[in-house]
């Protein structure tokens, strides 16, 4: 591929960490995660934060929080454009999912149709942050203070954006998640963060990460009141767990990463900046910036003579060596599993299924992309120009 996705952003200093991990003889979770996860927390200002294995299992720990330690019941609203595990951590904790539009522009929730869907077995608003790009948080968090409902987020390919409420994205709400996988902002092999309002949830994660047992908890938790003798609080099990958590060198490489995120956002800016530039003369929708996003990537909403035609357009860009990739599931609900799921349809998706048939997106990385964003330019205009001859 000419163009794809994503490129690898380590260097010597990432293999380094692998090495002192294998010299230390511990593998497993450990003091290098734990590192990662105070630098973590400080950098984005949150109270505490925790690792695990993926952000689909951030997702998972975050709703396995909200229906154990918080007894919340009922459906929570989603927006019906997003990642698989956004949705089906509601489905395995017996949430029904409120399916709401999205905003063409932002491709997030849109906060109109929030207020709409709100119900009386409504207990919680699960944003989504896609491509980078932050949810209207001024709105979301009026909507969720107003009516007494649980807010958080899937941040999974946002890490460093900054909100319309000059927050980092991922800890408006209550809980919100990351990703490290390969094509992520910080690449740590497999990885993932939830971040925290507070201790108390936090501790409550680190229980249900490994197993549900006390023992990675702190002498002073709240959750649970240890014994004091090691043989018998390594084996108290208190919370219905998991097994998710982080590999020590996951850990290790998220500190190098982090250390390197400043200069690797400014980079993905400068392409965006040169992205947006380039295709205000072409008939297609680009999104729309809330706050300050971190350009996951670049989406393309076919418009004019090229709507209806996204098959042509991704023929030629494949042709060409350009990878890319509808925007994230489209409309979720059009999904086959959806026969399998417990969902409230709010009627009207105009928007989520007019990005299920017209919209895609290519990558940015932190590579200069001048070229490759020209490459992309030229097929799509010859594509419009053939249409409309």
């Amino acid at each position: 591929m000419k163009y794809p996705l994503a490129c690898d952003t380590w260097d010597d200093r990432e293999i380094e960490a692998i090495q002192k991990v294998i010299k230390s003889g511990r593998y497993t979770m450990g003091p290098h995660v734990k590192q990662f996860e105070k630098e973590f927390a400080s950098h984005f200002m949150c109270k505490d934060a925790v690792m695990v294995n993926s952000g689909s299992t951030a997702n998972l720990l975050m709703l396995a929080t909200l229906a154990e330690k918080y007894k919340l019941r009922g459906n929570i609203i989603v927006p019906a454009v997003s990642w698989s595990t956004t949705y089906f951590p509601l489905h395995q904790y017996n949430f029904t999912i409120n399916f709401v539009d999205i905003d063409k522009h932002t491709l997030n929730i849109d906060p109109e149709k929030v207020e709409a869907a709100i119900n009386p077995e409504t207990c919680a608003i699960f944003t989504v942050n896609l491509l980078g790009n932050c949810c209207e948080y001024k709105k979301l968090k009026e909507i969720a203070k107003r009516r007494g409902l649980m807010l958080i987020e899937d941040n999974c390919e946002s890490l460093g954006s900054i909100t319309d409420t000059q927050e980092h994205a991922g800890t408006v709400g209550q809980l919100g998640s990351y990703s490290f996988f390969f094509s992520h902002h910080l690449q740590t092999m497999e990885g993932g963060m939830i971040a925290c309002k507070n201790n108390d949830d936090a501790d409550f994660i680190r229980s249900m990460r490994a197993h549900g047992w006390c023992r990675d908890l702190p002498d002073d938790n709240k959750i649970y009141k240890k014994s004091g003798d090691k043989f018998k609080d390594s084996f108290t099990f208190i919370a219905p767990g998991y097994s998710v958590r982080p590999l020590e060198m996951s850990g290790a490489i998220g500190s190098v990463q982090l250390e390197k995120w400043p200069e690797m956002r400014k980079k993905r800016i400068k392409n965006a900046e040169y992205f947006k530039e380039k295709f205000k003369d072409l008939p297609v929708t680009t999104q729309k910036e809330i706050g300050s996003s971190s350009w996951f990537g670049f989406s393309i909403v076919l418009e004019d003579k090229l709507a209806g035609h996204r098959d042509i357009v991704v023929k030629d860009l494949e042709s060409k060596g350009v990878e890319c990739r509808p925007i994230v599931a489209g409309n979720f609900m059009k999904n086959p599993v959806i026969e399998y799921l417990s969902f409230l349809s709010n009627g009207d998706y105009k928007n989520a299924d007019y990005i299920h048939e017209n919209g895609l997106f290519v990558g940015n990385d932190v590579r200069d992309l001048k070229e490759n964003i020209d490459l992309v330019y030229g097929i799509i205009k010859n594509a419009h120009d053939r249409l409309r001859s």
